[in-house]
């Protein structure tokens, strides 16, 4: 009775929640070999494809009233113009619509009101960046007076996210292969992959980049350059 007493009280602590919680959590790795995590970035580069630049009327007047009407007038000249180019309704949003006062400072006395400024800007998006200089020209010449951009990306990243993958995994293998050969032991197989971080090419925030003034006659230029496409993996191999 003793010795089955002795071996129910075994089976009921190994049965209990405390006897439960001390065993140890077994690490998920490969019974044998060592293990080597190496993180990767893979790259590729493509020609930015696509535009975005905001374009706007500033206009200052004695009345709020007076400054809103004259912004407005002057912005749909610049709507129309952007119509005539043959940009798509889709590719047109307004940005910002605003009016303040203007004040005049002086020494020990409150601010006094001169006058008021209106500000009025669309975001414009550009499918054919070789012609985006040219139509920025032509709302200059219709009133706008104040551009900010470009903002230069890649349409459809998708295939060249999928080249930045594989040059990251052929990264990660050399790597291992190096770390491998100095340890005397060889890259047996891959145990995971995880993708850390990706940059499809994102544009950089805008920059004022140009301020025109009607009546310049120089054309603008925008050059598109090559963006970077890029992608991290953390890679886990089985050395032995």
């Amino acid at each position: 009775m003793k010795t089955m007493a002795a071996a129910m009280a075994v089976s009921s602590a190994l049965a209990s929640p405390a006897a439960a919680q001390d065993v140890p959590v077994v690490p998920m790795v490969p019974a044998a070999g060592t293990v080597l995590d190496v993180s990767a970035q893979g790259h590729t580069t493509r020609v930015p494809d696509q535009a975005t630049i905001r374009a706007g009327v500033v206009t200052q007047a004695a009345t709020a009233a007076a400054a809103l009407s004259d912004n407005a007038a002057r912005m749909a000249r610049v709507l129309a113009a952007l119509k005539r180019t043959g940009i798509a309704a889709r590719d047109i949003a307004t940005a910002s619509v605003g009016v303040a006062p203007q004040y005049r400072y002086a020494d020990n006395q409150p601010p006094a009101i001169t006058g008021y400024q209106a500000t009025n800007s669309v975001s414009i998006r550009f499918r054919d960046v070789g012609k985006s200089g040219a139509i920025l020209d032509a709302l200059v010449a219709e009133g706008a007076n104040q551009i900010d951009g470009p903002n230069l990306a890649i349409s459809e990243p998708g295939a060249a996210l999928d080249e930045a993958r594989t040059d990251a995994v052929a990264r990660a293998r050399a790597r291992a292969e190096l770390y491998a050969k100095a340890a005397g032991l060889r890259v047996a197989r891959i145990v995971s992959i995880a993708e850390s971080g990706e940059n499809a090419g994102d544009p950089a925030p805008p920059i004022a980049y140009m301020r025109a003034a009607r009546g310049e006659s120089a054309q603008t230029q925008i050059a598109s350059g090559e963006k970077d496409v890029a992608v991290t993996l953390s890679v886990r191999f089985l050395l032995q």
